[in-house]
């Protein structure tokens, strides 16, 4: 295999990167303010922020849901057990003796075992539930009716906390990750410019390089 600078990320792919990123932070920190623990906004302000990029956030979510179907790029989320230990193995201990990363990105792999397991549980168990436990919590005035011991919003609301600082977990552990191997800035680069390298089969660098030549840095 050759190893080439290749354009992995569209511009879509960057701007659902960069938008969700900084969605998740504004409602991070509303929400702290939301719960009382800082007073750097008030609290109506702080609410009406947070509802508001909460709806644009799942416009984004459906949106991206439906491109990642129809383009076949969930195929990069899909989990495998090959090469799983080896990575978890690495973050664990080898990063910390300076071993060499055991995954090598592909054009159609970028993400290695580990990531790919992280970002399924996020797309289809935190981001849902946090996405519906809001709304719940959003619309309670319609059916708190229906709930006369108020055990029902307790739930709810502690699901949604706990998403939520679950969420801002794997946000750290995101950013953290960023400053090993590498270093951050090579790291953050691809999801800048789009380009990233990988290693390509020699039918797909001679596909590239006749049919996509743009795609290819020299």
């Amino acid at each position: 295999m050759a190893e080439r600078k290749v354009l992995v990320y569209t511009r879509f792919n960057r701007l659902w990167h960069w938008s969700q990123a900084a969605s998740i932070l504004v409602l991070l920190f509303t929400g702290l303010r939301i719960m009382g623990l800082h007073g750097i906004l008030t609290f109506g302000l702080a609410v009406t922020i947070h509802s508001v990029v909460a709806v644009a956030l799942m416009l984004l979510w459906v949106f991206t849901a439906f491109w990642l179907l129809t383009t076949g790029a969930w195929r990069q989320f899909a989990p495998r057990r090959a090469g799983l230990w080896q990575v978890a193995r690495f973050y664990a201990w080898g990063v910390f003796r300076g071993e060499e990363h055991p995954y090598r990105k592909v054009l159609r792999r970028r993400h290695n075992p580990l990531q790919a397991l992280a970002y399924l549980a996020l797309k289809v168990l935190l981001f849902p539930a946090v996405l519906l436990s809001g709304i719940a919590y959003l619309g309670y005035g319609l059916w708190d009716d229906l709930d006369p011991s108020g055990w029902v919003i307790w739930a709810v609301a502690n699901i949604h906390i706990l998403t939520a600082f679950a969420i801002g977990s794997f946000v750290v552990a995101h950013v953290y990750l960023l400053t090993i191997g590498h270093g951050f800035r090579e790291h953050v680069k691809p999801m800048l410019t789009g380009f990233e390298t990988v290693d390509l089969t020699p039918e797909q660098e001679a596909y590239l390089t006749a049919e996509e030549p743009w795609r290819l840095k020299p």
